[in-house]
């Protein structure tokens, strides 16, 4: 049978969880989007409209 862990052993294994559970999130947060490779604007796409034809039969 299994022998039962103390209580301090898991609340230490608790403890550090949630410290890594924080730090993770701490990283996480302060990872910045990418930065773009070129220097140039984002250029705008064009609009394409939509033609319908009515049939006159």
């Amino acid at each position: 049978m299994l022998e039962r862990t103390s209580t301090t052993a898991r609340y230490a294994r608790g403890f550090v969880a949630a410290v890594v559970a924080v730090a993770t999130l701490v990283l996480a947060a302060n990872a910045g989007p990418a930065k773009a490779s070129g220097e140039r604007p984002a250029e705008q796409a064009d609009q394409v409209q939509q033609v319908t034809r009515h049939s006159s039969e």
